[in-house]
């Protein structure tokens, strides 16, 4: 009762009526809570700017990258080597170059391993998520072997909008002379799409583009942390978060890509026979899009070799897995894993990604930056190999 009394005193103080005040042992420690479950480890703190994308090759070596949104960058690839993030391959990559925007790295949303000794990094080439450079949106392969760029390609006109940015990536070398990768436009203002790249002619198209399964989800409205994620606009209002295609994922066999806009919650999927034959028509194309239903919110995506599907599910803090039969398990849910960022499968058996708190940036909290560092790379056991790409 005392305790209750000195409570009951405090609120009212405060200027809570009667009726406002709670229960002093609805406080207790010993209240139901919301409960977390599965095992995360933390790989490394990020304290200067925010991460988005993580790779492991397949030897091990983890590389990280910073898009250029409005943190203080220096270096917009990075590796961690002996507990610090270096610039990859070296710093002077890392900078735009004025005279030629094709040439260094300008604002790289995403790197990959190829599972063949080289990382790719996709470089937007649209810092602040304003309209591309011409010429600047890139993909820059670097051996491993001697961390030198052994290719560089430029995307086409034909498939750059004024809108469009190049989100993530992935690599089948069983297709084309020197393989093919397909890459997901997650525009915020244009339609979404899927670039279809050859790489040994640099040749793109862009398939689904502005289809159902590449665009916002009509009414979609993110919720996270229990408030809802909304975007300023610059004349005062506001509208919720709105993401073309993003996350991207492909089957163990290359015959089936997976992908998903940021701002929805389903699951989609694609034969990569239809998405490279140039007879599909748009129509008949975004006819065989299989729905897979809904899997939560993503901001990343990945496969195993034995048919697996992981996301993120940044609406709960948590990472879900999709059996080869359809079902959907939740892996881990944390309230440290805010906002999922990007997957990936080591050599060691464990599912790696990032955890940048990117609804707390300024843009959605309405001019303020609520991010508290440090932002994290995570890794959880799931005892898988990742999808081969060759």
């Amino acid at each position: 009762m005392l305790k209750q009394t000195v409570f009951l005193c405090a609120a009212l103080t405060a200027g809570m009526s009667s009726a406002q005040v709670i229960d002093a042992d609805a406080l207790s420690p010993y209240a139901p809570a919301e409960r977390a479950f599965g095992t995360l480890e933390q790989v490394h703190a990020f304290y200067d700017a925010m991460p988005t994308g993580v790779t492991v090759t397949e030897t091990g070596r983890i590389f990280v990258n910073y898009p250029r949104w409005g943190d203080k960058v220096p270096f917009t690839v990075g590796e961690l080597r002996d507990g610090e993030i270096r610039p990859f391959p070296d710093l002077s990559v890392n900078q735009e170059d004025p005279k030629d925007p094709g040439k260094g790295l300008i604002s790289v949303q995403s790197v990959v391993a190829d599972g063949r000794g080289r990382v790719w990094l996709l470089d937007t080439a649209a810092p602040g998520f304003k309209s591309p450079r011409p010429g600047g949106a890139k993909l820059i392969a670097v051996d491993l072997a001697n961390n030198r760029i052994v290719k560089r390609l430029v995307f086409p006109e034909n498939v750059m909008l004024p809108s469009t940015y190049v989100n993530d990536m992935r690599f089948d070398f069983r297709h084309g002379a020197e393989g093919t990768v397909y890459v997901t436009d997650s525009s915020l203002r244009g339609p979404g799409a899927i670039i279809v790249m050859d790489i040994a002619s640099g040749r793109a198209t862009r398939r689904l583009s502005g289809a159902t399964s590449t665009s916002v989800a009509p009414d979609f409205i993110p919720v996270v942390e229990g408030t809802p994620v909304m975007a300023g606009q610059p004349d005062g209002t506001s509208k919720p978060l709105s993401v073309a295609s993003d996350g991207i994922a492909l089957s163990a066999d290359g015959q089936t890509l997976y992908f998903t806009p940021l701002s929805s919650r389903h699951l989609y999927a694609i034969s990569t026979a239809l998405l490279r034959d140039p007879a599909i028509s748009e129509i008949q194309l975004a006819a065989a899009v299989k729905d897979l239903g809904e899997k939560g919110a993503s901001d990343g995506m990945e496969a195993d070799a034995e048919g697996a599907v992981y996301a993120g599910d940044y609406e709960h803090n948590a990472i879900r897995k999709r059996w080869p039969d359809g079902r959907w398990q939740t892996l881990v849910h944390d309230p440290r894993l805010l906002w999922p960022d990007t997957l990936s499968i080591g050599p060691d058996g464990y599912l790696y990604f990032i955890a940048n708190q990117l609804h707390r940036q300024a843009l959605f909290q309405g001019g303020r930056d609520l991010r508290q560092k440090p932002y994290a790379l995570m890794r959880l056991k799931i005892d898988a190999a990742p999808a081969p790409t060759h």
